[in-house]
Formats: structure tokens, C-alpha cells, sequence
């Protein structure tokens, strides 16, 4: 039997995104579906493109009986989200998207996101949601919180590299170039046509992105010795992905070797030859992720270029991903569609 599954957030656009991934998942089935600010509608109505797979109509989430479910997702925005599944049964497994449990510390959560954390216990159980370096402790969670989309695509690029000791700690630049679906479904001045358009700006510069918080943590975990980065973010006038190109002090030809190493076994990391660096349009609406790396006229320093989709393998792809593991679901299923092109 399928698992019972309820998506709390459903009418943004990480909501939409679960729906898509889960409506051809064989092991998954949608029971319930929560937008305060939009219950009593049907999908069709918030999203006309889903009107075809006759999903239950949104609730508001005390409305769900969540004794059928089996496992949530929670697609709020930070601090209402924590507020929220506080409330929750405390047997339900939880994938929570918003960032209110992935720092550990929480006077680095106050630091980076302005509100003291009202879920101290649960925080403190929480396992971090980037499965290919945290996959055996998302498979006992109960409670795992889904990474930001900019934190999961630096994390690739750079992770296996401290891990290989073959970069330089202090010179880590990551230049991303974002989707402006990463800024979410509400509306924003600045996110207006007229004013996003034939344009393109950099934003959070000089170290003010909360991201920010999530590479300090892992990184600096990883060395065990604190790691900064230097990471600025720019908003392209496009729908979905995220392009990080990286600069790092080391060798191309170590550096290539260290990503073919930790990602041989990775079924949706894929190392491109050396020299090829890949295109957002590559992995658009799909759980893959690309890495390529090239040499610079500079010895000693070495290009990084990494590409994914934030909506997907940023964001919602990685919860049904470390869902199945929570689950004891294969962990590729619902997850193989081919990226859309062009």
C-alpha cells in the first residue's frame, strides 16, 4: 500500500513541486493537502496545470487527521513553519523545506533569521537534509530539515573537496546565479516583470545571505576548524535552476579526481570530463545535479562549476528524497524523470 502523505504549504511553489514529483511516485499517495490562506479551494483552482490529478481540496491544517499519514511535508516560510510542527503529532515523520531547523545553534538561527527559535527540543533532534553526506541519519529521523537551494549546490562543489584536503580553506569564493522561484510564490516589488526583466543583479552582498549560516556550519564541521566562504548570490530573470561557478586555490587535475571519487556511487551527481562545465537547462525539472571542472590559465587555482534545479534537487526532489529513505522506500524512486529540455 501506498504511504499516506500530506503536504502543509501546498500552494507555493515548493508545495506545487511536491505534487508534480509525487503524482507519478509508486509508493506514495497524496492524502491530505493544507493552505490556510487558500482552503476550501481546489488545486485546480491555485494551480490549473495540476487539474488533471484529482487531488483532495486544500484544508487548513487542523482540519487534516493526521493519524492516517504517514509521513508530512512542510512547505511554510521559516518561523511560521517551526510554529507549525511544534503543534504536529510528535510520532508523524516531518520534512520540513523552511530553514527553521537547520542550524543547530540556535543563537546562529536568531543571528541569521531575526527571531529567537520557539522549538528548542525539536530543533536539537533534527537531521540535516542533504542525503548524500547525511544518508544514514536521515533514514532513523523522525525529523529532517531540507537544506536551502543555494547551501545544497556550494555544499557539493565544495564538500568533497575538504574532505579530500585538496583546496586551500581560505580562498573559497562561490559566485551562484539564482531562479527568482527561489525568492518564493509572494509578491514582491522587485520581483515584478517590468522590474525583473532584461536585467540581472547581485544581492545579500558582502555576507549577508542566511545561507551563509548553513556553509559556516558544515564546513566548518567538516575541517573541524572554522571555514568562511566568500558568497555572493545574483538574480537572473529565469524560472528554475541555480549556476555556481567556484573559484578554489589547488590543483584541477586533484580536484577532478576528489569529485569522481565521492560521487562514483551517486545516482543523481553526475562529474563531468574534465573541462566541460554544464548549463542549468541540463537538469531543469529534475533531481540531477552537474559538476564541472576546469583548469586556470593561473597554476595552482582551478574552476568549479556546478548546476541544479532549485525547485527540485534544491529543494522539493531532496525532501521526496530523503522521504523514501525515511520511509524505507528505494531512495531513487519518483525521482528519475529525465530533465526537460529545452
Amino acid at each position: 500500500m501506498a504511504k499516506q502523505i500530506a503536504i502543509i504549504g501546498a500552494s507555493g511553489y515548493t508545495g506545487a513541486e511536491l505534487i508534480r514529483l509525487i503524482a507519478t511516485h509508486p509508493g506514495m499517495e497524496i492524502a491530505a493537502l493544507a493552505a490556510n490562506s487558500k482552503a476550501g479551494q481546489s488545486m485546480a483552482q491555485v494551480y490549473p496545470h495540476l487539474r488533471h490529478l484529482g487531488l483532495p481540496d486544500l484544508v487548513t491544517v487542523d482540519q487534516i487527521d493526521f493519524g492516517q499519514i504517514d509521513l508530512a511535508f512542510c512547505a511554510l516560510p521559516h518561523k511560521t513553519s517551526q510554529e507549525v510542527i511544534r503543534d504536529l503529532p510528535k510520532t508523524l515523520k516531518i520534512v520540513d523545506l523552511s530553514a527553521d531547523f537547520r542550524l543547530r545553534d540556535a543563537d546562529e538561527y536568531e543571528k541569521w533569521y531575526g527571531n529567537p527559535h520557539s522549538a528548542i527540543k525539536m530543533q536539537a533532534e533534527a537531521v540535516y537534509g542533504l542525503t548524500e553526506f547525511y544518508r544514514d541519519d536521515i533514514t532513523a529521523a523522525r525529523l529532517v530539515a531540507g537544506t536551502g537551494c543555494n547551501a545544497a549546490t556550494g555544499q557539493f562543489t565544495i564538500r568533497p573537496l575538504i574532505e579530500a584536503g585538496v583546496i586551500d580553506l581560505d580562498e573559497i569564493i562561490l559566485d551562484m546565479k539564482c531562479a527568482v522561484s527561489g525568492a518564493g510564490r509572494s509578491l514582491k516589488e522587485n520581483l515584478l516583470h517590468a522590474e525583473l526583466s532584461e536585467g540581472y543583479n547581485a544581492y545579500a552582498v558582502g555576507g549577508t545571505h542566511r545561507h551563509l549560516g548553513e556553509f559556516d556550519q558544515e564546513f566548518s564541521k567538516l575541517a573541524g576548524r572554522p571555514v568562511q566562504v566568500q558568497f555572493t548570490p545574483h538574480l537572473l530573470p529565469v524560472n528554475r535552476g541555480i549556476l555556481c561557478t567556484s573559484y578554489v586555490k589547488g590543483g584541477a587535475q586533484a580536484i577532478q579526481k576528489a569529485y569522481e571519487m565521492a560521487y562514483a556511487d551517486e545516482p543523481f551527481i553526475s562529474v563531468l570530463p574534465f573541462g566541460e562545465t554544464p548549463s542549468t537547462h541540463h537538469v531543469r525539472g529534475s533531481n540531477f545535479v552537474h559538476i564541472g571542472v576546469a583548469g586556470d590559465r593561473i597554476p595552482g587555482r582551478a574552476i568549479v562549476v556546478t548546476a541544479l534545479d532549485n525547485l527540485c534537487k534544491g529543494s522539493s526532489g531532496q525532501a521526496i528524497q530523503n522521504a523514501n529513505l525515511m520511509l524505507g522506500l528505494p531512495e531513487t524512486e519518483g525521482l528519475m524523470g529525465v530533465p526537460l529540455f529545452p
